[in-house]
């Protein structure tokens, strides 16, 4: 491992590289290549890699981006991109249709608000708008973690009984152009753990096929239910990707989410990318206080850890949830995830926080009004809104 301070851009883009070089012994790798801020460095380092066996593939437009990694994919290659807000709506059609395809394409979103207005800040509004595409989606907290589950992510879209396209988030600006210090892995480890792709129904000479021709309503609603049950597996598949990762990295990184002091406590709150962070220091300073305060960092959002959230949050009786993100006319996205899975659950106080939309600060302070709030609380109202002061 190499310990190298570097972006959160310049990590994701170096460990897609590597990734798309595991493959050289195999049908090798390509990208879709398309800039957008906060993103466009993760193109800039893939297009100045030099593979073995691989090409990026610059092109016109964030659709045709996707359009490149489906046909590399559909060829049978390692295919993966990186875009952003309304890149990631412009794809939209392509995103779709990868999943539909059950391509295993590996997608970086640097999380931006979507416009207009026009605005460059982290907002988890682009990526959680394709919530309902046939994708994994994975959020994540650091430069580290941003490392360690793009490389997680490719061990389980490629898995046989997954075969799903994966997006791995990170928040823009605050983690794509900050510098940490990361353990970067080196190639032979990473050839180690990434397996030859093998896309069991990519397109052959010896074989001619169509892809994506007209169906009938029970073939549709066949192929909906493989897609359901091929998320079903993603738990157990998840786990062997990180038995196997700890094997070759010797360290093993948090799965689906992550329970912090929760087993004794009676309030929790849920948090993801940077924000859990932050988070931690205010539920680590009430802990201080003798404060019963627990926090959990989620950071698979496709397919929901329903069962993992429910054993996490223990004998809890408050949830105050910090979303990043807003669906208009309904609330917080996690928010709706979390209350739908808890909804057996009548003993407790389940409430919505929406916090640094379009950007703004997620400050220490501010979450501390938070947790003073729902400490008022008797029970749930609608979605709080928690704006930044002018």
């Amino acid at each position: 491992m190499a310990r190298t301070l570097v972006t959160g851009n310049h990590a994701a883009g170096r460990t897609l590289a590597l990734a798309g070089e595991a493959n050289r012994e195999a049908l090798g790798c390509a990208a879709g290549a398309y800039p957008i801020t906060p993103q466009t460095e993760i193109i800039e380092y893939l297009r100045g890699f030099e593979f073995a066996k691989g090409r990026v593939v610059p092109v016109e437009s964030e659709h045709s981006a996707m359009g490149v990694c489906i046909g590399a994919s559909l060829a049978g290659a390692r295919s993966f991109t990186a875009s952003s807000s309304n890149g990631l709506s412009y794809m939209t059609e392509n995103v779709f249709a990868a999943g539909y395809y059950r391509l295993p394409i590996v997608m970086i979103a640097v999380n931006r608000t979507l416009g207009p207005p026009w605005n460059i800040w982290v907002d988890q509004g682009d990526s959680l708008a394709l919530r309902d595409a046939a994708w994994t989606q994975w959020y994540t907290a650091s430069h580290q973690d941003l490392v360690d589950t793009i490389l997680i992510a490719f061990r389980v879209a490629e898995d046989p009984r997954v075969l799903l396209p994966a997006m791995v988030a990170m928040d823009g600006f605050v983690c794509s152009h900050t510098l940490m210090v990361v353990d970067l892995p080196e190639q032979e480890m990473v050839d180690k753990y990434l397996r030859p792709c093998n896309v069991p129904h990519r397109l052959r000479g010896d074989h001619p096929a169509t892809v994506g021709g007209l169906t009938w309503p029970r073939e549709t609603e066949h192929h909906r239910r493989e897609i359901q049950d091929a998320m079903e597996q993603v738990p157990t598949v998840l786990a062997e990707a990180l038995d196997d990762f700890e094997k070759v990295f010797r360290r093993r990184p948090h799965g689906a989410l992550s329970a912090e002091r929760t087993e004794d406590a009676d309030t929790v709150l849920v948090a993801c990318n940077t924000m859990a962070r932050t988070l931690r220091r205010v539920v680590n300073a009430r802990r201080e206080k003798g404060e019963k305060i627990g926090m959990i960092k989620t950071k698979m959002f496709r397919p929901f850890p329903r069962e993992e959230f429910i054993q996490a949050i223990g004998s809890a009786k408050k949830i105050g949830i910090l979303d990043r993100n807003h669906s208009p006319g309904s609330g917080g996205i996690f928010w709706n995830e979390i209350a739908a899975s808890l909804q057996g659950r009548s003993d407790l106080m389940v409430q919505d926080y929406l916090i640094g939309l379009g950007g703004g600060d997620v400050t220490p302070k501010i979450i501390e009004t938070v947790v003073d709030d729902l400490a008022s609380r008797s029970k749930a109202v609608e979605p709080i809104w928690k704006e930044v002061a002018a």
